[in-house]
């Protein structure tokens, strides 16, 4: 159930569920997104890959950098191979520039890797008598004392245009055979499978951006259908889990509409049965749990802060245990056994690297597991804000700054946004942003409507026709940020990925004075061409996050109020740099090179009209890569794009 998706593997590269000899369904993890689905007889069909749920909203996380999209625009008088070229000579001539500066950084990052990063060989995952570890791109399951074992019954899904519709079962008794479990019909649903912490039951869950519905198979009978729990309500989401022949939901059903912690007895599963368990208190966001034989922790996130609440389901007490206030996000480690009397965690932050820490049962209390850890970064303030949107919303921003760092409206400013499909910003540790911090640089992660960071609601009020007010937080996160003396424009860059380019293209349409660069990883760019094109993977799937522009005008003319390529204008813009990817799926490259040509167009009319010649012109920087993409990239291709990036900001800024 809810929990991260590195929880259950870190970086295996697929999912799958399956029953050894001992009737013991067990579980290997990885990268593909899930849907939903009707039972069919037993048929046939060949094996791929999926993913186990990731924190609460399993489903958003699937298409890796945290519901990305596929962009498409009109053919453009140019060629698609002409502009390629074109651009790739641009930035060959351009690179040079960057070369030395680039070297330095990778230097640094390298050291600063080598230094804070745990060296972890693949992950090796153990239930029972066996062990699961990838290699090579291969999942292995061996015995533990190293003799190698086959499965009996292997549950798994496939994926077709990025997306998981089907669930298959394979036997590896003599008489193999493989058969369709389950299929699901509604293009806007995803399809993922989990086993219960207690390995009783197998859940097919079936996930659209606002909707679920889950099918229990029990393990004790693998070859038994599908039981339905619960039938797909239109807003209500739920996720499930499994203790002393109870199942424990984690639903939004009822009100508030956030998560909350529900039950019901096995052989009574319909809503109408649900009785509550836990509900967070106001503007406490449930992040993710995790299920004990005889206690659940909960990890909950109120004002920025984390912290955990512990339910005893014998005494049936609820313990609130605060964490270190420099945390903002944190992981769990994979698979502590059901039986467990602890539960293992790291806590990390943007500039603090992982820090691993358990909670015992026995002793009730927290533990830091100091052993060849590192030093908490002492020289780093974070400072909690609340800018005040058009609407009067309070937007939350964490901000990150060097404690010794004097005159702060001198040092540069690097924004980070988001703002889709419920998912919060990335908190975890990197290490240029470290180097950052040691650099005397500001960092500012701006929370806005459309993400996740306060819940269901926060996502709801911040998509489909209420897109703009994203925008409109953002404005006002940086508009506070250079009054409370965080830097000023000129110092200023902004920095997203992938569906993040909405926002961050718009502000730069809107409110170009507001900053002096921009860096785009992949960025999506185009959002009414590539809804109008249900045939692209994912249109019609996202039609929950942007809305329909064929079935209604007015969301088509709402759409092309914000899109960023349609709002390109001639004015001055802020430089902007953009990593694309030549094999992407997710974001054809396309779409981008035609938004990058329509944005330096518009930046050399401006220039034309104001007389402006050389340095008055914004630097539009192209690079696109042979290899890699915005889901899954190299150490080295990652920390080649983050060197030439960190180049860029700096000579921009003129750091």
């Amino acid at each position: 159930m809810c929990r991260t998706a590195k929880s259950f593997g870190r970086g295996l590269s697929f999912s799958v569920k399956h029953y050894l000899r001992n009737n013991h369904l067990q579980e290997l993890c990885g990268k593909t997104k899930p849907n939903k689905c009707h039972i069919l007889d037993w048929s046939r069909s060949p094996c791929n890959s999926t993913v186990p749920p990731r924190r609460i909203l399993s489903w958003r996380l699937f298409s890796c950098k945290e519901g990305t999209k596929i962009t498409s625009i009109t053919t453009s008088e140019v060629s698609y191979k002409d502009l390629l070229k074109s651009e790739q000579e641009n930035w060959n001539k351009i690179s040079r520039s960057y070369k030395a500066v680039t070297k330095r950084i990778k230097e640094k990052l390298e050291e600063l890797h080598n230094k804070y990063t745990l060296q972890l060989e693949s992950p090796r995952i153990r239930f029972g008598g066996n062990v699961y570890f990838e290699e090579n791109g291969y999942i292995f399951c061996s015995k533990a004392d190293d003799e190698w074992a086959t499965n009996d019954v292997l549950y798994y899904t496939s994926q077709k245009n990025l997306k998981c519709q089907n669930v298959f079962m394979t036997t590896f008794t003599t008489e193999k055979y493989t058969k369709l479990v389950y299929t699901e019909q509604d293009a806007r649903f995803f399809v993922d499978i989990y086993c219960t912490k207690d390995r009783r039951f197998l859940t097919i869950n079936s996930n659209s951006k606002t909707t679920s519905e889950v099918w229990l198979i029990d393990c004790r009978h693998p070859f038994k259908l599908p039981v339905l729990v619960q039938a797909r309500t239109k807003g209500v989401i739920y996720h499930v889990e499994h203790r002393n022949n109870e199942l424990y939901i984690l639903t939004s059903y009822g009100e508030p509409a956030e998560y909350k912690l529900m039950k019901t007895s096995v052989a009574s599963t319909s809503m109408a049965n649900w009785k509550l368990v836990y509900a967070p208190e106001e503007k406490t966001k449930l992040i993710d749990l995790e299920m004990f034989r005889d206690h659940c922790i909960m990890f909950l996130q109120k004002a920025g802060y984390l912290y955990l609440n512990v339910i005893a389901f014998v005494s049936h007490s609820v313990q609130s245990i605060p964490l270190p206030t420099w945390a903002c996000a944190f992981e769990l480690e994979p698979h502590p056994e059901h039986a467990s009397s602890t539960c293992y965690f790291q806590l990390t932050s943007p500039v603090h690297p992982p820090r691993r820490f358990a909670y015992s049962f026995k002793e009730n209390n927290l533990i830091e597991q100091a052993a060849e850890e590192v030093p908490i970064i002492m020289n780093c303030h974070t400072t909690r804000l609340l800018a005040k949107s058009k609407d009067e919303t309070l937007v939350p921003i964490t901000v990150f700054h060097n404690m010794n760092s004097k005159e702060l409206r001198r040092k540069p400013l690097l924004v980070h946004v988001y703002g889709a499909y419920g998912i919060d910003l990335n908190m975890s540790f990197k290490e240029e942003k470290l180097m950052l911090i040691e650099e005397g640089w500001i960092l500012a992660y701006c929370h806005v409507r459309g993400g996740g960071e306060l819940g269901l609601r926060w996502h709801k009020d911040g998509c489909q026709h209420n897109k703009l007010k994203g925008l409109h937080d953002l404005k006002a996160c940086i508009m506070l940020l250079h009054e409370l003396g965080f830097s000023q424009p000129k110092y200023t860059a902004l920095t997203a990925a992938s569906a993040g380019g909405v926002l961050a293209g718009a502000i730069c349409n809107s409110d170009p004075e507001l900053i002096r660069a921009m860096v785009l990883q992949a960025p999506f760019v185009d959002v009414l061409n590539t809804m109008m094109k249900t045939h692209l993977p994912l249109s019609t799937e996202e039609q929950e996050e942007w809305g329909n522009p064929l079935a209604d005008e007015k969301c088509m003319k709402y759409i092309k109020s914000y899109c960023p390529y349609h709002n390109i204008k001639p004015q001055c813009y802020p430089s902007v740099f953009i990593t694309a990817y030549d094999s992407d799926q997710r974001v054809p490259l396309t779409g981008i090179l035609q938004y990058v040509q329509k944005l330096r167009k518009a930046t050399l009319d401006h220039a034309s009209r104001t007389r402006k010649k050389g340095n008055g012109i914004p630097n539009i920087i192209l690079d696109v890569q042979a290899s890699g993409s915005h889901c899954d990239s190299s150490w080295e291709d990652s920390l080649n794009e983050v060197a030439r990036h960190l180049a860029f900001l700096k000579k921009e800024l003129q750091v």
